[in-house]
């Protein structure tokens, strides 16, 4: 398959000759917007903040709390990650403290709210899973019962993204 695919390339063959049959008919951002017709409203790192504890409080109340989450420039795709938990360890008065911060790809700002969801629900289980394993993803579609669904969705978004430069955001000329 194509390098273009390199988001969807652990995913079976006869799903990524069907993605590739939509590239090649310039179809996928329609698809996308056609499933997914709007972005979400969570425009900075206030209403992110409401919006990842609203979630964490529903599903995650007994884990510790988070001390910053932002909106973060930083992160792309380049690096294969979408958001970042980071635990920040201080000594203060000979005891060790510790603070979760979370952080979400500035990519998400314009992007429709299933898949913003996807990556807080992502993150937010790290609090209790560390590793990629079978109870982190029990807990993620305990959270989000389509997460993987919406995981290959905004794997096709991240592909079109790449391939266009936009989804959401259409040139007028386009």
């Amino acid at each position: 398959m194509s390098s273009r695919l390199q988001y969807l390339s652990h995913y079976p063959e006869r799903l990524q000759q069907q993605i590739q049959q939509m590239i090649d008919d310039n179809a996928l951002g329609d698809w996308l917007r056609t499933r997914y017709p709007a972005t979400h409203s969570v425009a900075n790192d206030n209403d992110l903040r409401e919006y990842v504890i609203g979630l964490k409080n529903q599903y995650m109340k007994k884990t510790q709390p988070l001390s910053k989450v932002i909106y973060d420039q930083k992160i792309h795709i380049v690096n294969h990650a979408l958001g970042l938990h980071s635990y920040v360890s201080r000594v203060q008065g000979g005891k060790l403290k510790s603070k979760n911060e979370l952080r979400v790809s500035s990519l998400f700002k314009n992007t429709p709210e299933p898949f913003l969801n996807m990556i807080v629900v992502h993150e937010l289980a790290h609090l209790k899973e560390k590793e990629h394993n079978k109870a982190f993803y029990k807990l993620c579609q305990h959270m989000l019962p389509d997460y993987h669904q919406i995981e290959f969705d905004v794997r096709v978004y991240l592909t079109e993204l790449e391939l266009t430069g936009y989804v959401y955001n259409v040139p007028k000329e386009a």
